[in-house]
């Protein structure tokens, strides 16, 4: 089963100033979530930037990525763009796997792909139940 990851990623971060090119053990934040998703099997990964600087620091480490406009309010509308400019199939299963996540497994990416390439859905959010344990 084929299935692509566009990672959305914003400069813009309003809590933490630069919030996807922090380091973290020697690597920018964005660069562990690419590395994940790679991980997953997923036949290409993108990241989806309207910033040069996350840009140029994600092809610095082998990244595909894709200009957006800086209109976007959220992940799911630079993704749209994305499949437009990049002229993506309809029935490609695309993950969406935000840029700050960076322990987000890479089989839990394969599993949403999976879910979706065996059901009718078109989209699917991936949750867990929270359990109180007090």
């Amino acid at each position: 089963m084929d299935f692509s990851v566009i990672i959305p990623a914003r400069y813009a971060s309003t809590r933490l100033n630069a919030k996807l090119l922090q380091d973290i053990h020697g690597k920018p934040l964005i660069q562990h979530t690419y590395e994940n998703a790679i991980k997953s099997g997923a036949s290409s990964v993108i990241i989806a930037t309207d910033d040069t600087r996350i840009e140029t620091i994600a092809n610095d480490f082998g990244a595909t990525t894709c200009m957006t406009g800086d209109h976007h309010t959220s992940g799911t509308s630079r993704i749209a763009e994305v499949l437009d400019k990049m002229s993506i199939n309809d029935d490609e299963i695309i993950v969406n796997v935000q840029g700050d996540e960076p322990m987000l497994g890479a089989s839990v990416i394969e599993q949403v792909a999976n879910n979706l390439a065996k059901s009718e859905m078109k989209m699917a959010t991936l949750c867990e139940n929270v359990i109180d344990k007090n």
